[in-house]
């Protein structure tokens, strides 16, 4: 694993909010369909005008809440995606027609760590997809919460899942830039996504906060480690 973690921004909303995470220096943007509920939320016109126009080597991201395969296939095919992040959890069945109908678009699961059980769910999940994305939802609310929440969860669990799983994966819930270095040097992930973290009290994508989060995020993860120790 690289010792600097892949960076995705996501909620993107624009093209303009694209180019601006682009310039910063993300590797990956998230592209919000519809969800039970959460911030970020744009039509999948958007979501297909800003897979198709960002460079090749950025990763696009569509978060489906959907957990049908035929149901997912036809969403990527208007949307045009080079990821699937599957923020709600697919019967094994469904994941193995999602594989068969869409063999090279990469498959990211996203896990809810809500306690020490997420473990069992990754494990069990993670040889089924490309990767696994750790985030700080709750699936089991009336009203699902599939991400967005600004909250952190127990890094141990995450740390245990990245040593084990054999898989990337990916780091969500609550990152800023005053707590990235040290959930970089606790965790050690594939890679970081966050949302609420780079945006003004409006929602809006904001540059100085993009800013503050590189540069937090790309410093040595034993500078982080020893302050995370201390």
């Amino acid at each position: 694993m690289s010792a600097r973690p892949h960076i995705k921004i996501c909620c993107i909303a624009s093209l303009d909010e694209a180019r601006l995470a682009i310039d910063a220096g993300a590797a990956a943007l998230g592209l919000v369909s519809a969800m039970p509920s959460g911030p970020g939320v744009i039509d999948e016109a958007t979501i297909a005008a800003v897979a198709a126009a960002v460079p090749r080597e950025v990763q696009t991201f569509l978060l489906t809440a959907h957990t049908d395969a035929a149901a997912i296939v036809a969403q990527h095919r208007r949307c045009r995606t080079t990821t699937l992040q599957l923020v709600d959890a697919l019967a094994p069945r469904e994941l193995r027609d999602l594989r068969r109908a869409m063999p090279r678009v990469t498959l990211v699961q996203v896990v809810h760590v809500t306690g020490p059980t997420a473990l069992d769910d990754a494990l069990a999940v993670a040889p089924m997809v490309d990767a696994l994305l750790l985030d700080s939802g709750n699936p089991m609310l009336a009203v699902k919460q599939l991400g967005g929440t600004g909250r952190t969860h127990d890094w141990a669990v995450s740390r245990e899942i990245v040593q084990r799983a054999g898989v990337p994966v990916w780091l969500a819930g609550g990152l800023n830039a005053g707590n990235v270095a040290e959930a970089i040097a606790s965790v050690r992930p594939h890679g970081l996504d966050l949302c609420n973290g780079v945006r003004d009290s409006e929602g809006r994508l904001d540059a100085g906060k993009l800013r503050a989060f590189f540069d937090a995020a790309t410093q040595s993860p034993d500078e982080g480690l020893s302050r995370a120790t201390v």
